[in-house]
């Protein structure tokens, strides 16, 4: 007798999962089991085919299995998958990195998204020797403690731990201000002289995707300038999805500390900070500020970002951006005949899908409407959905045509 995969799960995994989103306790039901991908679709442990419009949470860009990559990373494989020591893969992707941001002069890579935004606060604060951090309601940056907060009954109160087992002295440290509310944070930089640093998704994508005002950016760049803090974009999923230069090309924003990930992996492990090289030489071997660790710069995540990033520029996201707009026009199209009260909001090839009335009960139910049918949406209604360049009209108009069919 086969065994269910998600009671199996939870005898052995903490939650049943790895991740918590994953468990599907946003949208109710059992997690589906992925066992494969390919292209656009992923296929699950029964071997049903779904349309994917999660992709790693944005991370596959080209498309699941894409051939050059998962031809390097068997090559490396054999090579070798971890040495703890320098190679000259991490040298190759930090030069390409820097093509589309030129801004990073240096470049330091970690494990993870999370991993690079903790190592880019300690740096920002080592640097400027402030303690203080300011961050945006809305805004997730991993699981760091002192990011981990969220905002107390003022307009900018301290952070309040979100978490068990996030010190309050530490939560303290960190303010969180309204985004997009450049009036807030003037305010808040009036009457306060210890930031270290603001950290600030450029295009928010866990709150459903909400660009940046372009007049809320510049006013964070002005005010960290004068008052000698530095400026933190956390581009670990807008980098190489919104466009060649992530947010900040498209914004013509300079921050003083970028933090990549996603996409710069190839679909695996893999994060990145990086700064002139007057900020970046605070880290150790160079200066006092310690970051270390025995996975960063994998040789297997070097080698599959190098197969992704070294095929890109500003001309590969023109036919990808439009036919996510595309797609969505009809889809907004097919929500309205249906009387569905839906906005959807977009930034290049990442979407969200906001039902106005009973959101997250109407997000539910199109979920699993859309499961049903084949297609895969990140089960949470505050996440962002994705295309790859795998994702084409063929696909695209088949989704269409199960929305028009399914949602009810």
């Amino acid at each position: 007798m086969a065994l269910n995969s998600w009671v199996e799960a939870q005898r052995h995994l903490a939650g049943g999962v790895n991740s918590p989103v994953r468990a599907f306790k946003a949208v109710g039901g059992e997690p589906v089991f992925i066992q494969s991908g390919k292209g656009p679709y992923i296929f699950d442990n029964q071997n049903r085919r779904y349309v994917d419009f999660c992709l790693s949470w944005g991370a596959i860009l080209l498309g699941h299995a894409y051939p050059s990559v998962t031809r390097v990373i068997a090559h490396q494989a054999k090579k070798g998958t971890s040495f703890g020591a320098p190679t000259e893969a991490e040298t190759a992707l930090a030069r390409e990195i820097k093509k589309a941001f030129p801004g990073m002069e240096k470049i330091r890579f970690t494990s993870s998204g999370t991993e690079a935004v903790m190592s880019a606060v300690r740096l920002a604060r080592g640097v400027t020797k402030r303690d203080r951090i300011v961050k945006f309601e809305g805004c997730y940056h991993g699981h760091v403690d002192s990011l981990l907060v969220k905002a107390g009954s003022g307009l900018a109160t301290l952070g309040l731990a979100e978490s068990a087992g996030v010190p309050e002295e530490l939560a303290r440290l960190t303010t969180v201000l309204p985004y997009n509310d450049a009036r807030g944070a003037q305010k808040f930089f009036q009457k306060n002289k210890d930031i270290a640093c603001v950290i600030v998704e450029p295009i928010a994508a866990n709150m459903g995707v909400v660009p940046a005002k372009q007049e809320f950016l510049e006013e964070l760049r002005k005010l960290t300038k004068i008052n000698d803090s530095l400026l933190v974009f956390d581009e670990v999923i807008t980098g190489y999805r919104v466009g060649y230069g992530g947010a900040q090309h498209l914004y013509k924003i300079d921050p003083d500390i970028t933090i990549l990930g996603k996409i710069i992996g190839g679909g695996l492990p893999v994060g990145a900070f990086g700064a002139k090289a007057g900020i970046m030489d605070h880290l150790a071997p160079l200066g006092n500020v310690y970051q270390a660790g025995t996975l960063s710069g994998n040789p297997l995540s070097m080698a599959a970002g190098l197969a992704v990033l070294s095929g890109l520029s500003k001309k590969f996201y023109a036919p990808l951006n439009a036919r996510t707009k595309n797609f969505l026009s009809e889809a907004r199209l097919i929500f309205k005949k249906k009387n569905k009260k839906v906005a959807i909001r977009e930034a290049g090839s990442m979407f969200t899908t906001f039902f106005e009335d009973k959101r997250t009960e109407n997000f539910r139910r199109f979920f699993h409407q859309m499961l049903s049918a084949g297609v895969y949406f990140p089960p949470s209604a505050f996440e962002a959905s994705f295309l790859s360049a795998a994702h084409t009209e063929r696909e695209l108009d088949g989704v269409l045509k199960k929305i028009f069919t399914k949602i009810s």
